[in-house]
């Protein structure tokens, strides 16, 4: 089986490696070669990690999720950031802590997950996958207020990333069933909302 997860995060790593602050349109150029299921999984792996609790950054991370969920919902197939978010980033380093926290998942889910039932990730579920990331970036601002909560859409969207990058139709069964569960905890969240 193909090892999806250990050879994107060697991607993200060599980033990191090559100097410099690792900006997000580097990312998104980076791997974006590997299909539009990382250009979602991606975002939401780094606001899982110590890098989506720092102020800002999951408001920002939500402005690059918007940005290519409403271009993955409109069928464009070059994905395209503005300047000011392309140009964003953070230190070097502090991706390849991240990378290297996500290492044994990743091994993990590499040797479990992948190309089963995959007309589930088609075209339809991948728009269906945009539309709920658009849903959950739109949530992430909001969320900021309260402690750990960007967690909650974060899981979601690298869920919804993972079952497209995997091309794991039952895997985007569960993803669809978490974002469920995810916009119900959401819910409870915000206490202003419920």
């Amino acid at each position: 089986m193909s090892r999806h997860l250990d050879a994107l995060l060697d991607d993200l790593d060599d980033l990191d490696r090559s100097g410099g602050e690792v900006t997000v349109g580097g990312v998104i150029d980076k791997v974006g070669a590997r299909g539009h299921g990382v250009t979602l999984l991606v975002p939401g792996l780094v606001g899982v990690t110590p890098l989506g609790g720092i102020p800002g950054v999951p408001t920002i991370i939500g402005l690059v999720v918007a940005l290519l969920s409403i271009q993955l919902l409109i069928g464009r197939s070059a994905l395209w950031l503005p300047g000011v978010l392309s140009r964003r980033g953070v230190a070097s380093g502090r991706v390849s802590d991240a990378v290297a926290r996500l290492r044994k998942p990743a091994s993990w889910i590499d040797r479990i997950f992948g190309r089963r039932l995959e007309a589930l990730t088609g075209t339809a579920a991948e728009r269906v996958a945009a539309a709920l990331c658009l849903v959950f970036a739109c949530l992430l601002p909001p969320l900021e207020v309260v402690p750990f909560a960007a967690l909650i859409p974060f899981a979601a969207i690298a869920l919804l990333g993972l079952a497209l990058t995997l091309q794991d139709g039952i895997l985007m069964l569960v993803a669809f069933a978490a974002s469920g569960a995810a916009l119900y905890g959401i819910w409870i969240a915000l206490p202003w909302v419920g």
